[in-house]
């Protein structure tokens, strides 16, 4: 039997234990790993406190070591224990690649390439290595495109491969960016491209297909879930091809589901606990923000959504909930900070020329990171606050990620540790 599923706390006690229930993580797992898109929540946040603040790479500022990285890749890293994860693909040999890092140096300890293959048609400000790996602590789990096959593979932390599978065909002429979702027994990828489209759940253990179903819309997006317990059961929340929905992850069945407000999508949602709703931004080729009740069952379109703007909407970023309000920066570089609540805009401050990244925050502050490879470092609140402003050097398209008292950050052509040397 799965493992039971938990309810999310936001104390820094227990959390470790509370995570390794919620995702069916191995014990060994710690507090303040980042296991795999968008951190241990799958939305941004960190419950850390003691996270850096400042650093200009440029200087050598507040820098614990540079890697260098082979090939491209847009996928974030994730960190466990004293390893660190990244994908990247190696445009002229047409490998892609799992690296493992040495988490206090950033040496190299292994490299797999997981298959070669033709490269993908793609977006110009896509990679062949969008997809972010995850971790259940014993097993590391990656995505590419193989062809017209989405293919997910899993490694021990040894690097050796133990499965490799095709849950299904993948059609897109902008590529493929779907990062897989561990949840108790299960590594869940989203498959919505333009063909029949799915989204399928396989085990953990040897990757056969535990669940599998179809997209009914059959359009292309991008969008990694999120697993939250709401309302008293289970849910699975994703936008993308034409609706927002809600599944069991256990099951694959349909809770509710809004129709539209777009086609495409792109940005994971996120959820505010102290007021209770999800939140949607996106997409092409309208674009919208959406506050949205969890609570429904069929179709809500005209229910459970509370609020909605047309105003500040990021396709590609990832947004966030922070206590009261609900931050976004949208592919422009213009950030936008909303009453979580009410979907009152507060402000809007350019931030940067462009963005990709996702948004993170960790005690009480959020960094936006834009395409130039600054972050900004704001007080989330009625007012803009600055409260740092860093410099990488190099651009990037890769979301940060925060693990005991260190940022990483992916540039173009290397990984940056941001804090203490160790």
């Amino acid at each position: 039997m799965p493992s039971r599923f938990f309810p999310l706390r936001f104390s820094r006690i227990g959390l470790g234990l509370l995570v390794a229930g919620w995702l069916g993580l191995h014990p060994a797992m710690r507090a303040e790993d980042w296991p795999g898109w968008r951190g241990p929540r799958g939305d941004g946040t960190s419950a850390e406190k003691k996270v850096p603040l400042t650093w200009d790479a440029t200087k050598g500022e507040g820098v614990a070591w540079v890697a260098d990285l082979p090939g491209e890749g847009h996928s974030s890293p994730i960190i466990l224990g004293k390893q660190v994860f990244v994908t990247a693909t190696l445009p002229e040999t047409e490998e892609r690649l799992l690296l493992c890092l040495e988490r206090d140096s950033g040496r190299e300890i292994w490299r797999r390439t997981v298959f070669t293959s033709p490269l993908e048609r793609k977006h110009r400000e896509n990679s062949y290595a969008s997809s972010t790996p995850a971790t259940d602590g014993q097993r590391v789990f990656v995505s590419f495109l193989d062809g017209d096959k989405a293919t997910l593979a899993a490694y021990d932390l040894n690097g050796k491969q133990q499965w490799l599978v095709q849950p299904g065909v993948f059609h897109s002429q902008h590529g493929f960016s779907s990062s897989p979702v561990v949840f108790e027994n299960e590594v869940i990828v989203n498959g919505d491209h333009d063909g029949e489209a799915w989204i399928a759940a396989l085990s953990r253990e040897d990757g056969h297909t535990v669940w599998k179903i179809d997209r009914e819309n059959k359009t292309r997006s991008y969008c990694t879930p999120i697993i939250r317990d709401l309302a008293g059961r289970t849910q699975m929340i994703l936008s993308g091809s034409k609706c927002i929905a809600s599944y069991d992850p256990r099951t694959g069945k349909r809770h509710w589901i809004i129709d539209g407000p777009t086609e495409q999508f792109v940005a994971s949602m996120v959820y505010n606990p102290k007021h209770d709703m999800l939140f949607m931004t996106g997409g092409f080729p309208a674009h919208h923000i959406l506050g949205i009740k969890p609570d429904g069952q069929g179709n809500v379109t005209q229910t459970h959504i509370v609020w909605r703007t047309t105003k500040g909407v990021s396709y590609v970023p990832s947004p966030i909930s922070e206590g009261d309000y609900f931050l976004v920066v949208s592919d422009g570089g213009v950030a936008s900070c909303f009453h979580a609540e009410t979907g009152e805009l507060y402000w809007q401050e350019r931030v940067g020329p462009h963005a990709h990244s996702s948004l993170v925050s960790a005690n009480g502050l959020v960094y936006f990171t834009t395409d130039d490879g600054a972050t900004t470092v704001v007080r989330p609140g009625p007012t803009f606050e600055v409260v740092a402003h860093n410099t990488l050097g190099e651009p990037t398209s890769s979301s940060p990620a925060i693990s005991d008292g260190h940022v990483f950050l992916r540039g173009a052509k290397h990984l940056y540790c941001f804090g203490e040397k160790r």
